[in-house]
């Protein structure tokens, strides 16, 4: 078993830019309509995720499960192609790459300190990874930044991904509190007029590394010391989690993730993440960003503090319990025979249905996906299974989850609706 998670860790991050942070995070002034904040798909309300399989982000109304796919012009164009992840101890030390496909990760390849989508055009100064992570939701143009023609936004970014970067922090800056803020929190900034991008994503780095910082679970208490912190149950799940279930192969060290790409096999659905010149709808996960075809189907390992909360699990969250996915990693092939379309937690969107689950009658995409597999079938009985998910259910934290530092603010200086 892992030591213990400390607070030496995580990164140390200025109070004054997560309490900006906050607002930002809350603030739908970031997306290009000025209709969905970042809370829109990670709000605490919801485990930090938004309870959908796939998201509905700009053009959509309502929060998590009771958010519906919008109506005439403003309905959306597509659903988001993966889940929402949760946000737990993104502030980590040793996280080196984010997103479902690793399309984010620290490295030197273009000279900014990091290998992104953004390429060369990334900006340098970013405080972590998770800064660096913050500012490519805002240039998604079906999460938040809108239709082509809708916005200078979305028009900026269909020119190039950088464009829409200064237009946002002009947004924030000129707003008189916000302007203020920056020039409080940060030690360069003199004016509002210096505010950029790089400022806005640290500011939010610093929230969400603060807000949801999360190592004051049952099990935490455990690795502490405390052996009474597990009942009965737990225990023998632990026991199994590093034991004969295997999972701890995967969800190892303190963080509880290897941080690599493995094949599940989880039923696909969905629009997909597509590259651009793939012929059919398909999502080849990190294969996306490496072009390597023996990664192909393959994502990151999720980290699991807190993962009784973040439901639905998988890339695109196709089980929607932690007994659902538990039983997937141990028969894949047999859990993908018997899956159904209904098990997926998808918002209403009648115009969108050819799509959702096409990929399904693509007999030579499913019999490639079926190729890869990173997983071999494990025989537990139903009661080893109850035993792992009271075991899962021993990652959720106390007051870490109870009582998080800063909360959902009431209003935001841009005057726009805050989600609660």
């Amino acid at each position: 078993m892992p030591a213990p998670l400390t607070q030496d860790d995580f990164l140390a991050f200025d109070r004054k830019q997560a309490a900006l942070g906050q607002l930002l995070f809350y603030d739908k002034i970031l997306s290009g309509n000025r209709n969905i904040a970042c809370a829109g798909c990670h709000h605490p309300r919801l485990g930090t995720g938004d309870r959908l399989s796939l998201g509905i982000g700009e053009g959509g109304e309502g929060l998590g499960p009771e958010r519906v796919a919008g109506s005439g012009d403003r309905r959306i164009k597509k659903r988001i192609p993966r889940n929402a992840p949760g946000l737990w101890n993104l502030g980590a030390k040793e996280l080196h790459t984010l997103f479902h496909d690793g399309r984010l990760s620290i490295a030197d390849t273009y000279e900014n300190g990091f290998n992104s989508p953004a390429e060369e055009w990334l900006p340098t100064g970013f405080n972590s990874l998770l800064a660096a992570q913050a500012v490519f939701p805002v240039t998604a143009q079906f999460e938040m930044a809108g239709n082509p023609k809708e916005n200078e936004v979305a028009g900026a970014i269909h020119d190039r991904i950088d464009n829409a970067w200064p237009i946002l922090a002009k947004r924030v800056r000129v707003i008189p509190e916000y302007g203020r803020l920056f020039v409080e929190a940060f030690d360069h900034i003199d004016t509002p007029d210096q505010v950029t991008i790089v400022e806005i994503a640290n500011a939010l780095a610093a929230f969400q590394a603060v807000e949801w910082q999360s190592f004051d679970s049952p099990f935490d208490r455990y690795l502490g010391g405390d052996k009474a912190a597990l009942d009965a149950g737990q225990t023998r799940g632990l026991e199994l989690f590093y034991g004969k279930a295997g999972c701890s192969g995967c969800h190892s060290g303190k963080l509880l993730s290897d941080q690599q790409f493995h094949a599940l096999g989880l039923p696909p659905f969905g629009p997909g993440r597509t590259r651009r010149f793939d012929p059919m709808v398909r999502d080849v996960g990190v294969m996306g960003e490496t072009d390597r075809l023996e990664d192909a189907y393959r994502f990151r390992t999720p980290m699991l503090r807190n993962v009784e909360l973040t439901a639905p699990y998988g890339h695109n969250g196709a089980y929607p319990t932690l007994e659902g996915i538990v039983r997937h990693h141990l028969d894949p092939d047999g859990m993908l025979a018997r899956w159904t379309p209904e098990t997926a937690a998808l918002p209403q969107a009648p115009w969108l249905a050819a799509i959702d689950f096409v990929v399904w009658n693509d007999a030579r995409e499913m019999a490639r996906q079926a190729r890869f597999r990173d997983i071999e079938p494990v025989a537990l009985t139903d009661t080893e299974i109850a035993d792992l998910v009271a075991f899962l259910k021993s990652l959720t934290g106390t007051s870490s989850v109870s009582a998080p530092p800063f909360g959902i603010p009431e209003t935001v200086p841009s005057g726009l609706p805050v989600d609660r």
